[in-house]
């Protein structure tokens, strides 16, 4: 028989009021079931049985063992009531309705369901938030009184559903007395712990809870064992870091590291407040387990398991308050159960170790939606996915999910053709967009961009003829409003006085000013380039094809007029505007800048130079290191002066700056233009605005900034996260062709460090629906001696497959004095078995993880004994470097084909078609280069004069005819 557990999620959260995530403007209800069976038999004839609502149909419900599941916090899990229920749902234990008298008297026993009756209908719903959207002219504007949200269509679910996808074994597990245990599982993720022997009997701790583990709502014959959860520790206490838990914005900023105090959280949080949480000072991500004191009754701590619905984000899990720790406890990692085809890895350990932080971010962010950070918003913002779905792209197979992500943008599209900056309208940021309903542009231009980069990807027609009117609509809608919206914004037409951040969210959360009409008027065009391009594909000739490509020229010329006015480069008209972001990367990777300005443009922007940063945690940092220690740093560039202070600086090109899309635009745009080297700088630096940075202090996931935050931001949050695209198109060589559809065509394009210093090899797979495509490359009989691996001379062996129905084309550059490449290539005759070469590498690069002594080697550690800063050994797995499967020994034994010339065909370099198959390609007599780095203690925050003075900038940049945007490019739209 068919049975269900149902828990509260979005429909019925707990009304906390006083968060910036509007609660109220969600659909709500009592806990509700819609279900039935469809059946089709063997004849063709379907029929629907027991669906709900229907009194007929045998359904019947009780109260479960969950005295509360919130979406945030957590569940408290009775569990003399789960004993008493074990096997319910099995034909021996099965109660009929009333059957047991014993029952009748009992809040968990069998009733009828109550039918749900909103008092309101789906329209009248839909007008009361086109009311509060503003996306109503004033005269229509008629709120209606509703308590229970209506009930929508029920249909199939599009995305794959979320389940446990790995087992995650404790890392350390530490005694913190008083019955306190903390259990660190190296890395976070979302999940929560899985007690395959129950958890130990509890005690009550002489010196009583301590903070986060209070349960105060119980009655006094009530014991209790609790579970608190987090993604990193206290600076000083080592604690659980509370605030950045479930806080939603409602904390009290912590004990001692607070940047400032947020208020009383239970005045703020309303009369739903959880009164467990107020003594804490923060809601907690927290599951408690309940039993009776007393003898007699069913249940016992052993029978304790897991929670059943809240996902908890964390690394670290207390367990509180025991003798002993749980025995034989994992941790359940949770994710939307889409397949993973996409790895990379290279010689280098802070790359490598960048790859991860986004990987785990966007595994823990990737539940049914594509959340900013899994615990404290779980918010599907549309800036967020624009910014790194290139990551999630080439790891997972997203056509189901991005599919339903774009749909559900659809289904709460306002009647105006707006779209909103979320997937469900929550009031959260519309100050940032043009009115009427509309999000910030950029967010609520997600749904179109997305539709585009799907077609690329998955080569989706029905999905597109699905979607096209609806992205008509919004363009419509822009193009009726945007011009005026801008105006209202107070952005002048000739952008007079414009030099800093205007209103918009552009590029979140970077070093710098954001240069937000830009990434207005960047996504106007762009969602008029996603029209056009789904019109194309589509063969429409009608007036979206047109209207689409007519205003996309329109918009891409105002910002080329605007900012190639004064021939300095790709800026603003107000030259105090040049160091915003994002700026010249923008404007040169989504072709917006005209081919014969693209070398100006490119010169400029290696102008730009570095700043200090001021940030509280890390001019907290200074204070309490050494003397010995700040000279290192001093000496190092790492710490420079802010005003006389000592300040740590961040860099233009030793690191990163730039916010959520420039990031993107900046790596992309350097590699392309022959610069790899400079864009391999920025992603092997340290310090502050580096991986290199969070890795130190103990990073496992992205952070949502590129500075330290204690109170504030998550530290796991993947928006930054598109580089882990570049990592795979770049460093190791592999990207989609820009003009592909359905993943079909690949362009291998591996770009190499000046020096062997920098790498020494890089791997990468990408899957498509036509396969598996993989290449790798190495330099060989690399010296002894490592201080030529800047002068040396070296063979490149590389290694690419091509599945079988696929195409490709490798693309090598030549050498520096443009003399041609002399390069070997050979196919396979026969492929060996690639599975049996892939199991084995991987089962390699396990072996080498779990030793820990090939990853990142050191953390900053705060001594409480010094009360300073310390750089600390530790053994880590993250940042491990693993050979790719193609330089398995398992291939050793290929036969291959007889060796040809690689043909010259590209002005740029060395172009070869590929059809499916195995090929290995060896390029002789490479010169190794030194890397350039500044002379003086300021190089890390400087310009790379270098380039910005020189008046040859190389081949790519001169290559003016190919750079205009082309209608079938779904890569460079934007």
């Amino acid at each position: 028989c068919p049975h269900l557990f149902l828990s509260l999620g979005w429909w019925d959260h707990r009304p906390i009021a006083g968060s910036f995530i509007r609660l109220q403007f969600l659909p709500k209800g009592a806990v509700t079931c819609v279900a039935q069976i469809n059946l089709t038999y063997k004849s063709g004839k379907t029929e629907v049985v027991i669906p709900t609502g229907d009194e007929s149909s045998g359904w019947q419900a009780a109260k479960g063992h969950l005295r509360e599941s919130s979406l945030f916090t957590g569940e408290y899990i009775d569990l003399q009531s789960k004993a008493e229920f074990d096997g319910w749902d099995t034909a021996q234990n099965w109660k009929e309705l009333y059957s047991d008298p014993a029952d009748s008297g009992s809040i968990h026993a069998w009733v009828m369901p109550q039918r749900y009756v909103s008092d309101t209908t789906l329209a009248k719903w839909r007008h009361h938030l086109h009311v509060k959207a503003k996306a109503v002219p004033l005269s229509q504007q008629e709120v209606p009184l509703h308590k229970l949200s209506p009930i929508g269509r029920l249909i199939p679910h599009e995305a794959p559903p979320v389940m446990p996808m790995e087992r995650v074994y404790p890392d350390e597990v530490l005694n913190l007395g008083g019955g306190r245990w903390m259990i660190d599982f190296g890395k976070a993720f979302s999940g929560m712990l899985r007690f395959e022997s129950g958890l130990p009997h509890p005690f009550l701790p002489a010196q009583g809870y301590p903070r986060g583990h209070e349960v105060s709502t119980l009655s006094e014959d009530e014991s209790f064992i609790t579970v608190v959860y987090g993604e990193r520790l206290e600076l000083f206490t080592h604690d659980i870091n509370l605030p950045l838990v479930a806080g939603m914005g409602l904390h009290d900023g912590g004990p001692r590291h607070k940047s400032h105090k947020s208020g009383d959280a239970e005045n703020k949080g309303g009369p739903c407040y959880p009164k467990d949480h107020i003594k804490a000072g923060s809601l907690l991500q927290r599951d408690v387990y309940i039993l009776p004191k007393t003898d007699g009754g069913k249940g016992s701590f052993s029978g304790a398991r897991q929670s059943h619905f809240t996902t908890h984000a964390f690394r670290f899990a207390e367990v509180c308050c025991t003798k002993e720790p749980p025995s034989d406890v994992t941790a359940l990692a949770y994710r939307s159960s889409f397949k993973e085809w996409g790895d990379f890895s290279s010689s280098n350990v802070r790359i490598n170790g960048g790859y991860e932080l986004v990987k785990n971010a966007l595994n823990a962010n990737l539940l049914g939606i594509q959340s900013d950070c899994p615990h404290r918003e779980k918010i599907q913002y549309g800036g967020d996915i624009i910014a790194d779905s290139p990551a999630a792209l080439h790891l997972y197979d997203m056509s189901a999910f991005y599919r339903k992500v774009v749909l559900d943008w659809a289904d709460q599209q306002w009647d105006n053709g707006a779209y909103a900056g979320t997937s469900y309208w929550l009031m959260l940021n519309d100050q940032t967009g043009i009115g009427s309903g509309s999000g910030e542009t950029v967010w609520a231009s997600a749904p179109v961009v997305m539709t585009a980069r799907h077609m690329r990807h998955y080569g989706d027609l029905v999905f597109l003829e699905r979607t096209l009117d609806k992205h008509f609509k919004w363009l419509s809608f822009l193009q009726q409003h945007f011009d005026e919206g801008m105006l209202r914004k107070g952005y002048h037409e000739e952008l007079e006085d414009y030099y800093k951040s205007g209103s918009g969210l552009g590029d979140w959360l970077g070093f710098r000013y954001r240069d937000t009409w830009l990434t207005h008027q960047g996504f106007y065009m762009a969602s008029a380039r996603s029209v056009a391009y789904i019109a194309e594909k589509l063969g429409t000739k009608g007036s979206e094809l047109n209207t689409a490509l007519e205003i996309s020229k329109l918009v891409k010329d105002r910002i080329a007029r605007l900012y190639l006015k004064y021939n300095q480069g790709f800026l603003p008209p107000d030259p105090r505007g040049k160091f915003m972001s994002p700026g010249q990367e923008m404007g040169l990777f989504s072709r917006m800048v005209p081919g014969d300005r693209r070398c100006n443009v490119l010169r400029h922007y290696f102008s730009r130079i570095g700043h200090t940063w001021p940030g509280s945690a890390e001019m907290n940092f200074i204070k309490h290191i050494d003397w010995a220690t700040k000279e290192s740093m001093k000496a190092s560039g790492e710490i420079t002066k802010r005003e006389g202070q000592d300040a740590m600086g961040w860099s233009q090109w030793h690191g990163f700056n730039e916010g959520i899309f420039a990031v993107r635009y900046a790596l992309n745009t350097l590699s392309e233009s022959g610069y790899h080297n400079v864009a391999l700088d920025k992603a092997t630096g340290f310090g502050v605005g580096t991986w290199e940075y969070m890795l130190s202090h103990n990073a496992t996931t992205h952070w949502e900034s590129w500075w330290r935050s204690e109170d504030m931001y998550s530290h796991n949050h993947p928006m930054l996260g598109a580089s882990a695209e570049w990592m795979v198109s770049a460093v190791a060589g592999l990207e989609l062709e820009p003009t592909t559809t359905g993943g079909r065509d690949v362009v291998f394009w591996p770009r190499f460090p000046n020096s062997a210093s920098t790498l020494k090899y890089a791997g990468a797979t990408q899957g498509t629906r036509r396969g598996d495509f993989a290449i790798a490359w190495e330099f060989v009989d690399l010296p002894q001696d490592k201080t030529l691996y800047d002068s040396a001379i070296v063979q490149i062996h590389i290694r690419a497959y091509v599945p079988p129905d696929g195409k490709a084309v490798l693309r090598l550059p030549e050498y520096r004095n443009g003399e041609g490449l002399d390069s070997m290539l050979k196919k396979a005759l026969v492929l060996l078995d690639m599975n049996e070469a892939i199991l084995l590498s991987d089962d390699e690069c396990t072996s080498r993880r779990k030793s820990k002594l090939h990853g990142f080697g050191y953390n900053w550690e705060f001594d409480q004994r010094s009360m300073l800063w310390m750089k600390v050994n530790r053994s880590k797995p993250i940042g491990t470097p693993c050979r790719h499967f193609l330089f398995h020994s398992h291939l050793d034994y290929v036969e291959w084909d007889k060796p040809i010339k690689a043909p010259r065909t590209s002005e740029n370099g060395v172009e070869v078609i590929l059809s499916p198959g195995l090929y290995d390609v060896v390029v002789n007599n490479w010169q190794l280069t030194p890397e350039v780095k500044g002379a003086n203690r300021d190089w890390r925050i400087g310009a790379r004069q270098e380039y910005s003075e020189a008046e040859d900038l190389g081949p790519y940049c001169a290559d003016s005819d190919s750079f205009d945007w082309d209608i079938g490019d779904a890569s460079h739209l934007i």
